[in-house]
């Protein structure tokens, strides 16, 4: 039935553009990657990995209807890291395995109010919290899936996907609770309107995981919000930008859990002439205590959030709030270099309940472009105190787009 499915919206949508002239693109990226991480309380604190990660594909274009295939290969080069799958659990994990998999593989029309995509697609919705592509790791996260996208009136657009398989960045050699890919019925639903004080949306996100091996379904949850966001000059040269965003998630049809969580979020940047100044709270609440009752993102861009060093990639029992401050400057062109930043970000986490202290993190980038190649250095530093162990990261990374 879900290929059925697939096919049927490609069939719809293929008749009016048959007699038009196909034209082909090629699709070429690349990314080399050395990260390097000491972790306290293993029994080897030191792990390095440089991989290189290789996409390639084509792109076939008919008036308004494209297919596009693009396969990507991961190789490990220096691999004395655990990389989830493989490799000594001694170690810190870095999770970038040898992988060749087939990335995308899908065929989208396009039409002025329009757009639908069925096949193995990215989706990634918002600011990537709840349903994203993971693109800092090699492998990605993609989806087998039908979507629509539909804008049927000035600022007001619909946005609906079903998922039946979470491709995860764990690639072929996925197993266990790190599988390949997880199956289920997945529905995720927003519907936007552009305000003046910015873009309002509603959103429901329902996710089925049908994987015992999955945390045992406990990551199956309905999930319901809204969120705004926008933008607006306050003065020459000087901007401010602004997210609030609410949602409750609740257990959802497989999962044994019985729970109800809050997630809540402030942020607002300010723009002075190239200096950015950055603060916001974000709050994944508790229930009772108990493992994977607190809100959960399994299906999200969790390293954008609460941290570089990826000590919150799973919720905590008793939640988690993230108190965070930042700021940085950019140039346009430096020299050869342009899109120059660099940036830092302290994040001080406590629990939702029971008011403990986590820990304290460091994030420092350094990023820009030459042409059509992007470098940049990361660095984080965890500080525990009631979670986890200290930590540090370091990472030196080239990507290349053709």
């Amino acid at each position: 039935m879900k290929t059925f499915l697939a096919s049927a919206v490609a069939l719809a949508v293929a008749g009016p553009a048959c007699a038009q002239q196909i034209s082909l693109k090629s699709v070429a990226e690349a990314r080399l990657r050395y990260e390097h991480v000491r972790q306290d309380g293993l029994p080897d604190d030191d792990a390095s990995a440089l991989t290189a990660r290789l996409r390639a594909g084509v792109t076939a274009s008919n008036g308004p209807l494209t297919a596009t295939v693009v396969g990507q290969g991961t190789l490990a080069m220096v691999d004395d890291y655990y990389d989830g799958l493989n490799g000594a659990a001694t170690r810190p994990i870095v999770a970038d395995p040898q992988n060749v998999a087939l990335y995308l593989a899908q065929l989208q029309y396009k039409a002025k109010a329009v757009t639908l995509t069925a096949g193995r697609q990215r989706i990634a919705l918002d600011d990537e919290r709840f349903v994203g592509n993971v693109a800092f790791r090699d492998n990605a996260q993609t989806f087998d899936a039908v979507r629509a996208e539909l804008s049927p009136a000035k600022g007001l657009k619909l946005d609906v996907a079903y998922a039946w398989s979470v491709r995860t960045i764990w690639g072929i050699d996925g197993a266990g609770a790190r599988q390949q890919a997880v199956s289920g019925d997945n529905v995720f639903a927003n519907l936007s309107w552009a305000t003046p004080a910015g873009t309002l949306t509603g959103f429901a996100y329902l996710v089925d995981q049908d994987e015992a091996a999955a945390q045992g379904y406990r990551l199956s949850s309905q999930t319901y919000g809204a969120r705004l966001a926008g933008a607006r000059p306050l003065a020459k040269g000087v901007s401010l930008a602004w997210q609030l965003s609410y949602a409750k998630q609740a257990d959802y049809r497989a999962n044994p859990n019985d729970y109800s969580a809050d997630y809540w979020l402030a942020d607002a940047t300010i723009d002075v002439k190239g200096w950015k100044l950055n603060a916001g709270y974000e709050v994944l609440g508790a229930d009772g205590g108990t493992a994977l009752t607190s809100f959960q993102t399994p299906l999200g861009t969790n390293f954008k959030f609460q941290g570089w060093a990826d000590k919150f990639l799973t919720t905590p029992p008793n939640g988690v709030r993230d108190l965070y401050v930042g700021g940085g400057y950019g140039w346009k062109r430096l020299g050869p270099l342009s899109a120059v930043a660099l940036a830092a970000t302290w994040h001080r986490f406590v629990s939702d309940r029971l008011d403990q202290h986590y820990g304290d993190e460091w994030n420092l980038i350094a990023s820009a472009k030459v042409r059509k190649t992007a470098l940049s250095v990361r660095y984080a530093r965890y500080d525990a105190k009631a979670l986890a162990t200290d930590t540090e990261k370091l990472w030196l990374q080239l990507d290349w787009t053709y």
